[in-house]
């Protein structure tokens, strides 16, 4: 469910968390994990359930839950009870915060008495938990501690040793010991969550006095979501994959309309140094076992080149699947999928553009696809969704891609994608299809200039040359401007050409494309055969019989090779180069577009 994924709104769901629950169970087709999970809290914790439970089903875990009463965690931990016994938990979390620290540290205190009452803090707790694995064997997941919301010794609060605030550092210190000698023990990290919240309104005495809430209720969403990533990642809900877009997602630019020497990577500046962070960042989980593939619209050569950059951090070898083609990239995720023996729903789609986000989201059932938002928010929102928590790391994690590399060529399912054109006429697309127009003609004249791989002939035009064609009769000019509900695209396609006086004889009228090009960014959604389509419908006008297409090869625009052969197009010659012509009757030629409106 949308709303319950990272970011979201924590005041919305604190308002309609009965109605969000409602729509959780009421969802078809899912199969759910029954867990126990008790909660002993040393604060008021009705509200951490109530989230809680929101979390886990929508990670398809649905909890039962013993809560204990107010700030008696320590006598159920240590002694049990009647109905906690009766419950068998399979969890239980230990809802502490600072509040609940026994004894601090003043002044007055000597080293070896500050050390005394840490030992004896650190006990207490220690008590609870092997009484926890004594009497019910269960995993734990235990809070270390926030910081305090006030510090009496101001800065030298976290560096003296009678600070309340070094206190607390010490003893998260032994808790992260325990819990690395023990693999049923895991921390639930809200000395990092209130930070990241805000201290001052994590621990806000308002709620505590009035109602013994620690931490505040509209921070309950934020602490319940990072104990469900604890929750789905123990019972095998994490992510195993990621696949990644390429152009404007792990570099800045479209390396084949730039080249792989001019896209933004590395130290030259802020933007190239925030998408060398985020390699970093994809590429550190690597190393945790998470298997890295591409799913890109692209050709695999300008693919690779981008990746080979020297001061790149992701290399080829990174990636367990590289999917760099013209294929829908559902599909090439579902390919892969199989290729590697995995579920589509176990990865993590990572695009800049919210258009294609939507079809892999809409098409693959259970696969998550994060709203990135700007590139210097892609680490944040990554990092906070927790796809991968981590509560542990094996030996097996550290050679999981040799693993799955081994297996590659075992693989043999495929999927395929059925129902795109329905989708398509979801997007409510709409065309603004028009001869050049002086507002537009800049944005004209630099496409004809930057598109290298939708380009038929590449031919490059000043400003001034595109505004002689739009004053010439003997031409016809198109470009082509897309909207969906999702937003304006802008002017993404242009075509022009003119009369062939020379060919033209008596009943027989010819028009020449000069050129025909389009934005890779809206490959795929039939705008081609809008524009085709009313290409004809002017050349009708003009009386013109046949339309003369050229196909002039480049490195870069091997993708529209067959353009014109997928238009209906009928080749009439080809040299030795690779130079193709091609010709259109216009009479009775049909519309190809059936999706987008165009005015």
């Amino acid at each position: 469910m949308k709303e319950l994924d990272f970011p979201f709104d924590a005041e919305y769901v604190l308002r309609k968390k009965k109605s969000l629950k409602r729509g959780l169970l009421e969802r078809e087709g899912i199969k759910y994990l029954d867990k126990k999970i008790a909660i002993l809290g040393g604060s008021t914790t009705e509200n951490i359930k109530l989230m809680l439970e929101l979390f886990l089903l929508n990670n398809s875990i649905k909890p039962e839950f013993y809560e204990s009463e107010y700030n008696r965690y320590w006598e159920d931990a240590v002694f049990g009870s009647p109905e906690l016994d009766e419950f068998k938990p399979d969890l239980i979390y230990i809802h502490t915060t600072t509040r609940n620290i026994k004894a601090k540290p003043d002044v007055t205190m000597s080293s070896a008495e500050i050390d005394q009452i840490l030992e004896s803090e650190y006990k207490r707790f220690e008590t609870m938990w092997e009484k926890i694995e004594e009497r019910y064997g269960c995993i734990v997941i235990q809070n270390n501690f926030e910081l305090p919301y006030y510090r009496l010794l101001g800065n030298s609060d976290v560096s003296n040793i009678h600070g309340f605030s070094n206190f607390l550092a010490r003893l998260n210190m032994k808790f992260s010991e325990y819990s690395e000698a023990h693999e049923k023990f895991h921390i639930n990290d809200i000395h990092y969550i209130s930070a990241e919240y805000g201290i001052k309104k994590w621990s806000d005495p308002a709620d505590w006095y009035r109602y013994k809430y620690n931490p505040c209720v509209a921070a309950t969403p934020d602490l319940a979501y990072n104990l469900a990533r604890i929750v789905k990642a123990i019972y095998g809900k994490n992510r195993k994959a990621i696949a990644c877009d390429l152009d404007n997602t792990l570099w800045g630019g479209v390396v084949g309309d730039d080249g792989p020497e001019n896209i933004k990577i590395g130290r030259e500046d802020a933007v190239s140094e925030l998408y060398e962070e985020f390699q970093g960042y994809i590429r550190a989980h690597r190393d945790l076992g998470i298997l890295l593939t591409i799913a890109s619209k692209n050709d695999e050569e300008n693919a690779l080149a981008g990746l080979a950059r020297p001061d790149g951090v992701l290399k080829k070898d990174d990636f367990l699947v590289i999917k760099a083609n013209w294929e829908n990239k559902n599909t090439n995720i579902a390919n892969t999928a199989a290729e590697i023996n995995i579920g589509a729903d176990s990865f993590v789609f990572i695009d800049d553009n919210p258009m294609e986000r939507n079809i892999v989201e809409s098409t693959i059932d259970g696969i998550a696809v994060p709203d990135l938002g700007d590139p210097e928010t892609y680490i944040r929102i990554m990092d906070g969704a927790g796809y991968f928590e981590v509560t542990g790391i094996s030996a097996d994690d550290l050679k999981r891609n040799e693993m799955y590399k081994a297996n590659i060529s075992r693989a043999t399912a495929a999927a395929s994608f059925t129902d795109y054109t329905e989708y398509l006429k979801s997007l409510e697309m709409k065309a603004e299809i028009l001869p050049f127009s002086p507002m537009y003609m800049a944005r004209i004249t630099e496409l004809t200039n930057k598109s290298n791989q939708f380009n038929l002939t590449t031919r490059r035009c000043t400003q001034a040359e595109t505004e002689a064609f739009a004053a010439d009769p003997a031409y016809i000019t198109l470009y082509g401007k897309l909207i969906d509900k999702f937003g304006d695209n802008g002017v993404v396609s242009v075509v022009f050409g003119h009369v062939n006086e020379d060919v033209s004889t008596e009943g027989c009228k010819v028009f020449d494309i000069d050129l025909w090009l389009m934005s890779c960014r809206v490959l795929k959604r039939d705008m081609e055969c809008a524009m085709m389509d009313e290409l004809v419908r002017l050349a009708k006008e003009k009386g013109i019989d046949k339309i003369r297409g050229f196909y002039y090869p480049t490195a870069k625009n091997k993708m529209v090779k067959e353009f014109y052969a997928d238009r209906g197009y009928t080749k009439v010659s080809e040299d030795e180069e690779g130079n193709t012509v091609w010709e259109l009757e216009t009479a009775g030629y049909e519309n190809r577009n059936s999706v987008i409106e165009v005015n």
